[in-house]
């Protein structure tokens, strides 16, 4: 037998540590140890199927492999002892039974001799091997005759039961490729315990980032269920996943490595070549996929400061061209002492990988994060760790693994992806990890697997029509050089109007400002999916279809204390325009336009609401972390404003301190999210932004334009129906921040209530849930009017009046934030 094979097996071993129970042995064995049907094949240089057989029994390893498998299964058993049998009686034909110590049948070339499955003359359960001629399993893997298998559901006691888990192809004896040959999501995670210490407690609120969401979709949804028998203790039990998606290590008080998470397994030395060959054992380390038909992430170590010690490596990145390559060169050697290596250019972040077939273990890939070295580096290293750096800084402003992984964990469990690069790039991660573009589809005559677009998804290729091609397309360029419209569908930028005679006369001006305003029109927005088609004199069809018209406004009546509903100036246009879906259904049925005036539409082949499982993982995420700051749906008027107001103080509350992190990055994920479909990488020239950025599938202008328009349109409709309802409208609108005239500097007295105090719904009401609104400042109304006076914009002065209307010091930083908000949605 190879002594690869043998080093392979080792590799594997050295890296599992925790067990669950299972009616087959085999099958018991790997699920105890924690690992993968794909993780045994790799180790053996078999097909994963083969594995699946060698535990169902419909299949037996060959005599080449049969030596190193039963190495495995003797490591895992001697770790993982399989719970004491019941007594039970001693069949009559135990005369006939081999005695222990008597061996397998060989051949001349001292393989195993292996026949036709037939039941053990010891257990009865299927074995095809033979000893003395007689069916039999290899030593010390019988069950007794008369022990029954437990239903997969029930558990023995003081152990955890797995939940049910959908079958996947692999378990059906087919080839799938190694990306979809994943666990179930549901799979127990890594523990030291051994098998009768009780199961763990609930965890408590610094530990929930490592549990899923209950909204978040299950990788066995849409495939039936397998029945199963579940015992009322094992539906009880708290599970959670055997994957986990990064973990901290550092450095104990007597040298010794330490983990962030219990049980996990620790390098065996403090040498960077024991840290490496660690990294290669095939750790449970993994961001699961959020699809069935999605791909999982890899998992990720952070480092410390005291682990960066601890191996020898430099406190702070290398700042020289020589420093880097030296430090690269001394990482890539220990990673090549145990077949692993490491990517080019390192730098905050990098990964460390094995590729398949290399000797030293199973294939694997991880990314490291060197939290010490977060926020240095050139332009490069730093873009590629942008958001990384958020993540990792404490309270006190240090770079922080524990923090890292602390909040690494709630974000995988809240969005059900790993955090890319930047928020922008996250977003569309999540977009594909919650709706893949492509699946795979196994020929049934060659049996191979190959990938294509899956349903409803959208293709690369520069897919763009002239009148929504984005700023920077040539396209746009050329209808303006001939001064035709193309679509302008914007938020409200700067719109301002004079004050009422009653206005004038009030003492603040009170800003409010829609919370995520994005994420309360995607949930089930019909988005244009399919490809834009010129269409002559269109059917309008309630506006079920998603697409841009050409249509004229200009002699439409509105309501001249609001910003016009069409356009992003606020002003009435002048002629005729490219309008999204969303604006012409709202003139349509609010303000008695006729869509059969329409000449001239570009209409999209397929219409769906694409940003539904998007919006619900973002929305999720969003909700968990305001409610750790004290902010819930439901919560009064008084009582929200009062949260609000405190919502930023965490001290040294490691869960606000999460909580508000969390919060910051969620919002610019879907924020960057909206921009990305018309990105205009400012980085790239010409040539490069055509190729790489406009041929993308996540390059849709039009996607852009139907969101903004649906939330534009969702702030008129509120901003109209408490005009109506109270008669007091805003005078100035910025994005989505609404500057009205109040007596008092608190926005209570424009809020619309029912008889019974309750709000009214689709009216001007406080809250957090996404479409509701907070308090953001209360400028004294006469520095406004003089803003206004010197024609700048009143929203200019939120950041710097607090909400009871004193001044507050202003910084560079703050100023800069209206900024930010006038550009919320784009790139």
């Amino acid at each position: 037998m190879s002594d690869e094979l043998f080093d392979s097996v080792d590799a594997l071993l050295s890296g599992v540590r925790t067990g669950l129970p299972d009616p087959a042995e085999r099958q018991r064995l790997r699920l105890a140890a924690g690992l993968t049907v794909t993780q045994v094949a790799v180790a053996l240089r078999v097909n994963s199927s083969l594995v699946k057989g060698w535990e169902d029994g419909t299949a037996a390893p060959g005599p080449e492999v049969a030596p190193a498998y039963m190495r495995l299964l003797e490591g895992l058993a001697a770790r993982f002892p399989a719970p004491a049998p019941p007594a039970a009686p001693v069949p009559q034909a135990a005369a006939a039974v081999p005695q222990p110590g008597v061996a397998l049948d060989q051949n001349p070339d001292g393989s195993l001799v292996m026949g036709p499955a037939a039941p053990c003359v010891q257990c009865g359960q299927p074995s095809v091997y033979r000893a003395q001629g007689r069916p039999m399993h290899l030593g010390g893997f019988c069950r007794p005759a008369a022990a029954v298998p437990a239903p997969e559901g029930a558990a023995p006691a003081g152990q955890q039961a797995p939940a049910a888990a959908a079958p996947t192809p692999a378990a059906q004896g087919t080839a799938v490729p190694a990306a979809q040959a994943e666990p179930a999501q549901t799979s127990p995670a890594p523990a030291a315990a051994s098998p009768s210490r009780p199961a763990p407690q609930a965890t408590t609120a610094p530990a929930r980032g490592g549990q899923r969401p209950a909204s978040a979709p299950t990788r066995a949804q849409g495939r039936p269920a397998t029945p199963r028998t579940t015992s009322p203790a094992a539906v009880a039990a708290p599970v959670a996943s055997r994957w986990v998606p990064v973990v901290a290590l550092d450095v104990a008080e007597d040298d010794g490595w330490v983990l962030d998470v219990p049980g996990f397994p620790v390098p065996a030395g403090p040498k960077l070549g024991d840290w490496f060959a660690w990294l290669g054992t095939g750790l449970p380390l993994r961001v699961e996929r959020a699809h069935p038909q999605g791909r999982g992430g890899d998992g990720a170590v952070v480092l410390t400061a005291a682990a960066l010690k601890q191996l020898g490596l430099p406190a702070a990145l290398p700042s020289t061209n020589k420093a880097l390559n030296t430090l690269q060169a001394k990482l890539a050697k220990a990673a090549a002492a145990v077949g692993m290596e490491v990517s080019e250019g390192i730098g905050p972040v990098f990964r460390a990988f094995r590729r398949a077939g290399s000797a030293g273990g199973p294939k694997t890939s991880l990314q490291v994060t060197v939290a010490p070295w977060l926020g240095q580096g050139d332009a490069r290293q730093q873009a590629v760790s942008a958001l990384a750096v958020p993540l990792a800084t404490a309270p006190d402003g240090t770079r922080d693994g524990a923090t890292f992984a602390r909040r690494y964990r709630a974000f995988a469990a809240d969005l059900g992806v790993a955090p890319g690069a930047t928020t922008a790039s996250t977003a569309m991660l999540l977009l594909d990890a919650v709706r893949p573009r492509v699946e795979w589809v196994k020929d049934e005559v060659t049996g191979e697997w190959s990938s294509h677009l899956r349903e409803g998804a959208l293709p690369a290729g520069d897919r763009c029509v002239p009148v929504a091609a984005g700023a920077r397309h040539p396209l746009t360029r050329e209808l303006l050089s001939q001064g035709r419209a193309v679509c302008e569908e914007e938020d409200y930028k700067w719109w301002a109007r004079p004050l009422t005679d009653d206005e004038a006369g009030r003492r603040f001006a009170v800003a409010v400002d829609v919370c995520a305003s994005y994420l309360s029109v995607t949930d089930s927005l019909p988005l244009p999916i399919g490809e834009l088609e010129h269409v002559s004199n269109p059917f309008w069809g309630k506006g079920k279809t998603a697409g841009l018209w050409l249509a004229d406004f200009s002699n439409i009546a509105f309501d001249e204390m609001l910003p016009h509903p069409a356009t992003f100036h606020g002003r009435p246009p002048t002629g005729p325009g490219w309008y999204a879906t969303p604006t012409v259904a709202y003139m349509a049925s609010t303000y008695g336009f006729d869509p059969a005036t329409i000449t001239e539409a570009y209409l999209s082949t397929h219409t769906a609401p694409l940003l539904k499982e998007w919006t619900t993982r973002i929305r999720g995420g969003y909700k968990r972390v305001y409610a750790d700051l004290g902010l819930i749906d439901g919560q009064g008027p008084q009582e929200f404003l009062a949260a609000y107001a405190v919502h930023k103080e965490v001290g040294t509350d490691a869960v606000r301190a999460d909580a508000l992190t969390l919060g910051g990055l969620y919002k610019n994920i879907y924020k960057g999210g909206i921009g990305k479909w018309s990105d205009s990488a400012r980085h790239l020239d010409d040539e490069q932004w055509l190729e790489k950025v406009a041929g993308s599938w996540s390059y849709r202008p039009e996607i852009r334009f139907h969101i903004i328009a649906a939330a534009r349109i969702a702030a008129h409709r509120r901003m109209r129906k408490t005009y109506y309802l109270t008669g007091r409208a805003p005078f100035a609108v910025n994005v989505d921040s609404y500057l009205y005239a109040t007596d008092a500097p608190s926005p209570i007295e424009l809020l619309p209530a029912k008889d019974d105090g309750s709000p009214v719904p689709g009216a001007l009401r406080l809250g957090i849930a996404p479409g509701s609104h907070k308090h953001e400042a209360s400028i004294p109304l006469q520095e406004a009017v003089e803003a206004m006076e010197r024609r700048e914009h009143p929203s200019r002065l939120t950041h710097q009046y607090a909400i009871d209307g004193t001044p507050i010091k202003t910084s560079t930083a703050t100023e800069s934030e209206s900024t930010d908000e006038q550009k919320e949605g784009e790139s």
